[in-house]
C-alpha cells in the first residue's frame, strides 16, 4: 500500500508543481477508505495555490480522484475544437467548470466504455484526443502518458518533464517530506 502522499507524488506531482493541467488518479478503496474525509485537509491547503481534488466516481473498490488546476483547465476546454468534441458529448459548455465535471463524472459511472473525451479534462492536446477517438487507440506517433496522433515531439519533452517532477517528488516522500511540505510550504 502506498501513502497517500506518495500515491499523490507518483501521479499528481506534475499537476501540484503547474506543469500540468489535471491528473485522474485511481485510489483503491481497502487502502484509502476515509479518502472523502482526507481531501478536505488537502482541498484546504491546496485552494490558494490554485489546486483541486474531486472523486469523480466512488464505487465499492476505488474512488477516481481528479486533481487539478481550475484556471488552466478551464483555459484548455476553451478552445473551438475541444469545445465542439465536448457539446458531441453532450457537455454543457455554458454551465461552467462544475457542470462539465458532473458531466464528466456521469458518463464515467454510466457508460460501458470510458469516455475518451477526458483527456481534455487531463491537458492532452486536442489533437491527439481526437486521434485516439478516430483511430480506436491504434495507430499512434507514441505511447507515453497518453497516445500522441499529433506533435510527437514535443510529447516526448513534456513527458520527460513529468517524469523527472514525478521522481523528484517521490525521492522527497521517500525521504520523509510530506506531500504538503513539499509542495505547499
Amino acid at each position: 500500500m502506498y501513502s497517500f502522499d506518495l500515491l499523490l507524488a507518483e501521479h499528481g506531482a506534475p499537476v501540484l508543481a503547474g506543469i500540468k493541467t489535471a491528473n485522474l488518479i485511481t485510489c483503491r478503496r481497502a487502502w484509502y477508505p476515509d479518502l472523502p474525509e482526507l481531501l478536505k485537509t488537502y482541498q484546504a491547503v491546496f485552494h490558494d495555490r490554485g489546486v483541486r481534488f474531486r472523486i469523480l466516481c466512488a464505487c465499492d473498490y476505488r474512488f477516481l480522484l481528479l486533481i487539478y488546476r481550475p484556471e488552466r483547465l478551464l483555459n484548455d476546454l476553451a478552445s473551438q475544437e475541444a469545445r465542439t468534441l465536448l457539446m458531441q458529448n453532450g457537455y454543457p459548455m455554458e454551465e461552467g467548470l462544475d457542470a462539465l465535471l458532473e458531466h464528466l463524472s456521469e458518463r464515467i459511472m454510466t457508460n460501458r466504455e470510458f469516455p475518451h473525451e477526458i483527456g481534455l479534462f487531463l491537458g492532452y492536446p486536442v489533437e491527439d484526443v481526437r486521434g485516439f477517438i478516430e483511430q480506436r487507440g491504434k495507430d499512434c506517433k507514441l505511447s507515453g502518458y497518453w497516445k500522441v496522433y499529433g506533435d510527437e515531439q514535443a510529447a516526448r519533452r513534456l513527458f520527460h518533464q513529468f517524469d523527472r517532477c514525478r521522481d523528484t517528488a517521490r525521492g522527497y516522500i521517500e525521504r520523509g517530506m510530506t506531500i504538503l511540505e513539499l509542495f505547499a510550504a
